[in-house]
């Protein structure tokens, strides 16, 4: 059996390719390739053309030839996600949307500490199946890498438990997962010290492990009032630093001050940012940090959106992301929080697409992904379609019927 596959005919195909990493994207930069193939070898591009000039150049290639319609996209990056998680928090929903505040329903049981306590109860085995469960729905949306955070563990023995059961989800999974650790989420009521001990503590005892043991390379941290402060999470990314761990914050979610953090410790990402204003917008727009939009959360608790478009016209690298977690974006669609932030910000389908593909891959400093062309691994999702643009004015309804993980159909709708 011949090694090399061609996959086609797409009557479009959007490669996302010769876009700009930061700034205004318009839908006439987009390159549309018509009645096109995609050549795979070994589980990366070998060659993106049209159908029947790839067939002629290669005809030892096993030939998956596709009926009626279809628009070929590059798969989703879903660049933040806690889908790593014990339990459930659809009382705090209740209680929210009934008018309760954060203080109320935490001193009610609820907020991030209810799901530290139902994530400390669960088993490894039990996290294990729970995020391959979460991680299988994404899938079937699209999504075929997906960054996962710890953050529900608050100590030494329960983060590593996490990492581990994101480690061993990601070997079952034909889903790439991409592990976090977000140890610094909030002070854990349990510890016995202040904010900074704890940091201290977390560095010291857990750092050196996370590196023993391959379980991640990126450092987040949450900075906000009710949780880290500039002042007290500094030595903490200095340690991260020093260790070699990529940095990346949870930024201007409710108060500014996190994205100034991110620009200034060279994160990868700032990712929230629905209180930046334009101070921050264009501290972020003049740096390499990637402003991550989470619309998830906006939608979840009912407050403004990220200033995306300001973003962009500022100059910034935007990218798009679920947030998929227990608490304020409890839904973990990709697309269809995509689609209603264009609406809301009037984003154009191209910058809305680039959020989701390739500047969300640069979010997790991924370049082999995001893009369909040569070198680039063969994740690719098809839509039945003659018409991209049917796919984000359906605003999420419209869902991708084959998805393909390194050129291997992993979701088939008809199947």
């Amino acid at each position: 059996m011949s090694t090399i596959k061609l996959i086609g005919p797409f009557r479009q195909l959007l490669p996302m390719t010769r876009l700009p990493l930061k700034g205004p994207i318009s839908d006439d930069q987009l390159i549309i390739l018509e009645d096109a193939g995609i050549l795979v070898e070994k589980g990366k591009i070998k060659s993106v053309g049209r159908f029947d000039t790839l067939k002629a150049d290669h005809t030892n290639a096993e030939l998956h030839e596709l009926k009626g319609d279809h628009t070929c996209l590059p798969g989703f990056v879903d660049s933040h996600t806690h889908i790593c998680f014990g339990g459930s928090r659809s009382n705090d929903y209740a209680m929210r949307n009934g008018g309760k505040t954060y203080l109320e329903i935490a001193k009610a049981g609820g907020g991030i500490w209810d799901t530290v306590t139902q994530t400390r109860k669960a088993t490894e085995a039990e996290l294990v199946k729970k995020t391959i469960k979460r991680a299988k729905q994404h899938l079937k949306n699209g999504t075929t890498t997906i960054e996962v955070k710890s953050g529900y563990g608050l100590s030494v023995v329960e983060e590593l438990k996490m990492l581990r059961a994101i480690k061993m989800a990601d070997g079952q999974l034909p889903v790439d997962l991409i592990p976090t650790c977000l140890a610094a989420h909030m002070l854990p009521k349990d510890f016995m010290g202040n904010e900074v001990e704890y940091l201290e503590y977390i560095a010291n005892e857990l750092f050196p492990i996370l590196k023993e043991e391959d379980l991640t390379n990126r450092i987040d941290a949450f900075i906000e009032e009710s949780a880290f402060t500039k002042s007290q999470i500094t030595s903490y990314f200095q340690k991260a630093k020093s260790l070699g761990f990529d940095i990346t914050v949870h930024a201007d979610q409710f108060s500014t001050g996190g994205s100034k953090v991110a620009v200034e410790f060279g994160a990868i990402s700032a990712d929230h940012l629905e209180a930046s204003t334009q101070t921050e917008i264009n501290l972020l727009a003049n740096s390499d940090v990637i402003s991550t939009a989470l619309p998830g959360a906006s939608l979840g608790l009912g407050c403004n959106f990220t200033p995306a478009r300001k973003i962009l016209d500022a100059g910034g690298a935007l990218a798009i992301a679920s947030d998929h977690n227990p608490g304020s974006a409890p839904m973990g669609d990709l697309l269809t929080q995509a689609a209603v932030l264009g609406s809301f910000e009037k984003l154009s389908n191209s910058e809305v697409l680039a959020g989701i593909t390739f500047r969300a891959a640069a979010a997790l400093k991924l370049q082999d992904r995001g893009q369909l062309s040569e070198g680039f691994l063969a994740d690719f999702i098809l839509f039945h379609t003659d018409d991209y643009k049917e796919i984000l004015y359906n605003q999420g309804s419209f869902k991708p019927c084959v998805v393909f993980k390194n050129g291997e159909i992993v979701f088939d709708k008809h199947k």
